[in-house]
């Protein structure tokens, strides 16, 4: 897993979404030494998902990004902090 901080990763979005639509390796978005977010391929959540209903279990709350996109009003808009 690839591993860099949220500062340098906002002005390389573009890219990091490129890199990952490719099927690339996860990266790990870090602030202050912690991971915050993970960057993954689609499949990943699916290959997941997949994996639990097979399992018998269900995926609570998992969406794809196309959902994410249609619901943005969901996500947070800044710091909690």
């Amino acid at each position: 897993m690839i591993g860099m901080t949220v500062d340098e990763a906002a002005p390389r979005l573009e890219e990091l979404v490129r890199w990952m639509a490719g099927g690339r390796e996860p990266i790990a978005l870090t602030d202050e030494g912690r991971v915050m977010a993970l960057l993954v391929a689609p499949r990943v959540i699916e290959d997941l998902e997949s994996a639990l209903a097979a399992a018998g279990g269900h995926a609570r709350g998992a969406g794809t990004a196309a959902e994410g996109s249609r619901n943005s009003s969901r996500l947070p808009t800044g710091s909690s902090e």
